[in-house]
């Protein structure tokens, strides 16, 4: 049985992936960590397996990893890129520092490690706004900048001592289990939120602004598949591209206008719009789908019909109370 450790368990990925894990048939114990404390109920009992850890605490982690007789880590801890450009120090601290002290554990100590990057990673100019595998690394934020860092650490550690690192570039994320956690394509998960309580939704992007997404639940599939897959099967040590779909604010709004025709969605760019423009709108993935099987499930009219299916009846079962 693997003994797996989370970072960040209390994020947006790091939520489903702590509940993901525990339904796996290979029954594994997981330890949740995250900055922020566990839930109430967490806190009454039901859940003994969360641990509080500040990533940045070198010696804390070092305790938790050896205390537990942890083999494998989701090390998902990071500042994501709207607030990492507000606080780059911060961002650099917890995004580099943090994954280099997992790295040295995981050489020490021989264990498997997933750790994800970003599609921030890319920068502007790319031809027909699509990021290959191999394409240019050039961001513009910080957050990228850290990615590109954590990339270039992995790979070097897999190459230097033999660690078994194994990285994803996700795209936006979408959930309907946790709130968004302070990135660019946050509006895919609030317009969302809005159409479910009726409300209009001022989107802090342009309309036709494209961004490649997906749906959490492909995501959190990927993340346990590449750490799952045979080793020899992995011919990229840096960080595998990854894809599902992408559409642009504009795009999803129409799409949840089919099920609810009054839905409005009103546009008024901030500073993320810059950052969204130096991103790719599409992402090529063939690599990752010939080397470890990957292949996503949900399109764009998947991802609206699951968002509205969770958020719509919870709104409408509290209103009769």
């Amino acid at each position: 049985m693997r003994r797996i450790l989370i970072t960040g368990a209390r994020g947006q990925i790091g939520s489903d992936l702590v509940t993901a894990l525990r339904k796996t048939e290979f029954e594994p114990y997981v330890l949740g960590t995250d900055l922020r404390g566990p839930s109430n109920a967490e806190g009454n009992g039901e859940d003994q397996h969360f641990e509080h850890l500040d990533v940045t605490d070198r010696r804390a982690l070092r305790e938790i990893v050896e205390h537990h007789r942890i083999d494998s880590i989701y090390h998902l801890a990071s500042l994501l890129s709207a607030k990492g450009e507000r606080e780059p120090d911060l961002a650099w601290k917890v995004n580099v520092e943090g994954l280099r002290y997992v790295l040295e554990l995981a050489r020490e100590k021989d264990i498997r490690v997933f750790w994800p990057s970003s599609i921030a990673v890319f920068g502007p100019g790319l031809p027909e706004g699509r990021a290959g595998q191999s394409s240019g690394l050039v961001p513009r934020t910080m957050y990228g900048v850290t990615k590109v860092a954590g990339e270039l650490l992995c790979n070097y550690y897999h190459l230097r001592f033999g660690v078994d690192v194994r990285s994803v570039r996700y795209p936006g994320l979408i959930s309907y289990t946790a709130p968004p956690g302070g990135g660019t394509t946050d509006y895919a998960v609030e317009i969302f939120h809005a159409a479910a309580e009726g409300k209009t939704y001022e989107c802090f992007l342009k309309a036709d602004q494209r961004l490649p997404m997906m749906h959490m639940e492909d995501a959190i599939r990927a993340s346990i598949e590449i750490m799952q897959a045979d080793a020899d099967r992995l011919s990229i040590h840096i960080s595998y591209n990854l894809s599902a779909v992408s559409f642009s604010p504009e795009e999803v709004a129409d799409e949840i206008r089919r099920q609810i025709p009054d839905f409005r969605c009103t546009y008024e760019p901030d500073f993320r719009q810059q950052i969204a423009e130096t991103w790719p709108e599409l992402i090529d993935d063939r690599v990752a789908r010939e080397d470890w099987g990957w292949n996503h499930r949900y399109d764009l009219a998947g991802i609206v019909n699951s968002m509205l299916d969770h958020l719509v009846p919870s709104r409408l079962t509290a209103s009769t109370f």
